[in-house]
């Protein structure tokens, strides 16, 4: 009887702990998006757009796991460094990013890949920014925050200002920290460009370094042949006087044959 009873009672068990185990994973499948994300950062929904804030939560690099369907994307008040290539390319419908006070200092190209289509807003300011290519930003028609950043001025920026367009009243803050001229230093860089065409300068130094080198060269050549006309001078002189102290017929026959070699 007892047997019977657990012959009974073993499928019964069995069956509970399989849904049991189904209901784990479920709930575990639920949970784990969630617990995917890094500390500090969460999604929400504001005006109807699905957002994803990362605000002041010590990142120091991109998150990977976020919401494909991100509209608006808060990386702000955090320390990332740099912006790798395709940082965010499985985010097709982001509108907006803002990636202020950050420690960025340099974005690689193809950075923003796969956001040229949708994205309006792009927030770089108060970061590290030096030097940045404009292919950095190549295809992206978003308005481009670059404000409060130790700005390099020359004709790297200038191209870079001339490819993206700027936010509105956001370019008093692109302020040269240093520049190839010394009295830039410390303006504002659309007021510096108003007076010096940086790209027409370096043309110029490009232009005169390179008559520099190409002189630098001749000279080089020039001495050689010099020297090598010089050096034929003195082997034939001292051969000649060789000649001299030889025999008269050993002589004439050495210069004989001296003279049809230099001829």
């Amino acid at each position: 009887m007892t047997a019977a009873r657990g012959v009974l009672l073993h499928p019964i068990t069995m069956g509970l702990f399989l849904q049991s185990l189904s209901l784990l994973l479920l709930l575990g499948s639920c949970l784990h998006p969630a617990a995917a994300f890094p500390k500090g950062c969460y999604p929400s929904e504001e005006e109807g757009l699905k957002t994803f804030r990362c605000s002041n939560a010590q990142l120091t690099e991109v998150p990977r796991d976020i919401p494909n369907d991100t509209n608006k994307l808060y990386l702000d008040f955090n320390q990332i460094p740099f912006l790798p290539r395709d940082a965010f390319r499985d985010l097709p419908l982001l509108l907006e990013l803002d990636l202020s006070h950050n420690a960025i200092t340099r974005i690689e190209s193809g950075a923003f890949q796969g956001l040229a289509e949708h994205l309006h807003s792009l927030d770089l300011s108060s970061n590290r920014l030096v030097s940045v290519s404009k292919d950095a930003f190549s295809n992206l028609k978003a308005k481009v925050n670059l404000s409060n950043n130790p700005w390099l001025c020359d004709c790297r920026l200038q191209e870079l200002i001339r490819a993206v367009e700027l936010v509105a009243d956001s370019s008093g803050g692109i302020v040269c920290d240093s520049s190839t001229q010394e009295e830039h230093v410390g303006k504002a860089f659309l007021q510096v460009i108003a007076d010096t065409d940086f790209c027409n300068m370096y043309k110029k130094t490009t232009d005169i370094a390179m008559l520099v080198t190409m002189f630098g060269w001749f000279a080089m050549v020039i001495s050689y042949l010099v020297y090598y006309v010089r050096q034929n001078q003195e082997d034939a002189r001292r051969h000649l006087e060789y000649l001299k102290s030889l025999p008269s017929k050993q002589r004439r026959s050495e210069e004989s044959s001296t003279i049809s070699t230099v001829v």
